[in-house]
Order: C-alpha cells, then structure tokens, then sequence
C-alpha cells in the first residue's frame, strides 16, 4: 500500500484521542474499518505503531518515530489547503485596494464609502503610527494608498517618485483633558493653563514628541513628558493624570474635555500617498468625504471651523497633487514648482 497524507491524518488521530473507539468517532469511521486501515498502515511501515491496553493506545517508539514527521506534514498540509482556499477567494472577489493609514476617526467612513462605489473597491487596512514607515510601503509596492499627517517643523521623509495628494493643508490639534479639569470650562485653553500639567505624547508617532517640545518651551514651559499610547492617554487624561494633544476629529466624552488651543501652536498637514495620480483617484474623493463628515460630527472642531483659523495662521482645505523629485531632493521638501492644484 503506498502511504497518502489521509494515513498519518489516522495515525494522528489515534495518538490525539488516545484510543480506537474515539478516535474513530472523532474520524467518522467505524471502529473495525479504523483498525484495518490502521493494520494496512503498519504493514507498509514494518512495524507497529501502537500498543493496545485496557488504558487505550501508546504509541511506540517506531510510531513515535512516524508521528514526529507525519504531524508537521498535516499541519503543512492543512495551512496549504487554508492558504490557497483564501487566495481563489480574493482572486474571485476582484483585486484589493491595499491602504495603510495613521490614526484617523475617518477611516471608517473611508472604508465604507470605497467598498459602496461603483465600481466597488474592497479595501484592505494596515495601520502604523509612523507615517514614514507607511510611505515606504507604498514607494516599494507593498501598498496603493496611504493616509498619513506631517507634523508640522518634522517634514516626513517622503521617498523620491511619491505622488502626495493634501487633504488639509494645516489641521491644528487639540488638547484632551480631564472634564473637571480648570482649562476645561474655557472655550479654548491657553499653554500657561497648563504648566503645572504632565503630557503623555506617543513617541513613535513621527515629529509628535520633538514637536510638542517645542510648542511648550517656546510657551516659557519646560516640558514633563511621558511616553504612552494615546488610548492610554486619553485614558489617564480624563482621571487628571495627564494632559494630550488631541486630532479635532475626536469626539469628548463625559469624562474626557477635547479644546482648541489658543493660537493653535501644534499643526499637521493631511497627506494621501500614492505611486501613480490613477492611485490618487481611487480614493482621494471619498477619503475627503469621510474626513468632514467626522469634522463636523465633532462639536470642538465644528466650532473650531465655524469660527475660521485665527489671522496669520491659516489653514487651507486644498487638493493638491506634488511629485516628489528625485534623489538630489532634501528629505521632506517638496518644491513649488511642482505643484498642481487639481
């Protein structure tokens, strides 16, 4: 008899169940039909595999032996067979909108605008705190799109070729602190307000921490920072542990105060990264859509919005397509002469 991966499917069974009569009922086979194939499998192997007691079967060292090869060959087996199963499944669901992001509360609205359209895109999702990492991805093909903020004073390291599309050409950020907090009965909170505060910054986020350094020293602040994730900074914040910087699109809780800041210090700009102006457009649209749809949904911002930018600190709502040129480029700059509004 010549062996087939459903033989040591068997043989694994038996040593998992630790006897026939299970074994058999895990397999869906009757007990005798196991026993035989089982006699048949020893047969062409030379020896047997199991030993039979009143306490059920122990395998022997020759099924020992067997057993070491034959379970990594299942296993191999079985993820071959779930691997390829997934990939005739995406090939018959078309091709995929591969998109990386930073943070973003309209990611959602994105997602679900592109997969709407007609025709339908079926995006795939992949979130990073740095936007340089993301912008690589795209320059090496591992991604079509990517959303991503520059910090403003920490120009991003935007690899030669890129096609950056803005969103928003200065989107100021907000702080979050807690609802019992002084500053937070003010319609926007002055730096000096919060002085004698402690900030919890995520530093893998690009330019985020050398940045809120400088805003704060630039205050007269000597700055007590601590490194965190802002899940957990919000989460610290609204017990009055820490202040944050805060995206406007971020939505107060009870518990939890979301402010502009006076002067609006801290800016990033939003960018949309592709290889090709055909990878812009399949997605720059409903990205913009869902991005006001989460502004206006967001009572600080709205305000923030209604009341226009503060004189001599604009903030453009631009769409803007660079090309970023090659390698003689300084990282991050993106010349003038190449820019087209669209």
């Amino acid at each position: 008899m010549e062996l087939e991966v459903r033989h040591f499917r068997v043989l694994c069974a038996i040593a998992d169940a630790g006897s026939l009569h299970q074994a058999a009922r895990e397999l869906g086979l009757a007990q005798p039909s196991l026993s035989t194939q089982l006699r048949r499998i020893e047969k062409a192997l030379g020896g047997p595999l199991f030993t039979r007691g009143h306490t059920g079967c122990r395998a022997t060292p020759l099924g020992r032996l067997v057993l070491s090869r034959a379970r990594p060959l299942v296993g191999e087996l079985d993820a071959l067979v779930t691997e390829a199963r997934a990939a005739a499944a995406r090939a018959s669901a078309g091709p995929r909108l591969r998109i990386g992001a930073t943070a973003s509360r309209a990611l959602p609205g994105w997602l679900r605008r592109l997969r709407s359209r007609v025709p339908a895109a079926e995006p795939s999702l992949q979130m990073d705190a740095s936007a340089n990492a993301l912008l690589r991805q795209v320059a090496e093909g591992a991604l079509e799109l990517a959303f991503v903020h520059e910090v403003e004073g920490s120009p991003l390291r935007v690899p030669p070729g890129l096609r950056l599309r803005v969103l928003v050409e200065r989107e100021p950020q907000f702080v979050s602190l807690a609802a019992d907090h002084p500053a937070a009965a003010r319609s926007e909170v002055r730096l000096t307000e919060l002085a004698e505060d402690r900030w919890m910054v995520d530093s893998t986020v690009d330019g985020e921490w050398d940045a809120i350094c400088r805003v704060l020293r630039e205050a007269g602040i000597e700055p007590d920072l601590l490194h965190g994730d802002y899940l957990t900074a919000y989460s610290l914040a609204a017990t009055g542990e820490v202040v944050t910087v805060s995206q406007p699109t971020a939505h107060p809780r009870s518990d939890l105060a979301i402010r502009p800041l006076q002067g609006d210090p801290i800016g990033v700009r939003l960018l949309l990264a592709a290889r090709t102006e055909t990878d812009l457009d399949r997605g720059f649209e409903e990205l913009a859509d869902a991005y006001w749809e989460v502004a206006h949904q967001a009572p600080a911002y709205r305000d923030w919005l209604e009341r226009g930018p503060e004189p001599g600190n604009p903030t453009l709502c631009a769409t803007v397509t660079r090309t970023v040129p090659g390698p003689d480029r300084r990282p991050g700059q993106v010349p003038d002469p190449n820019v087209r509004v669209v």
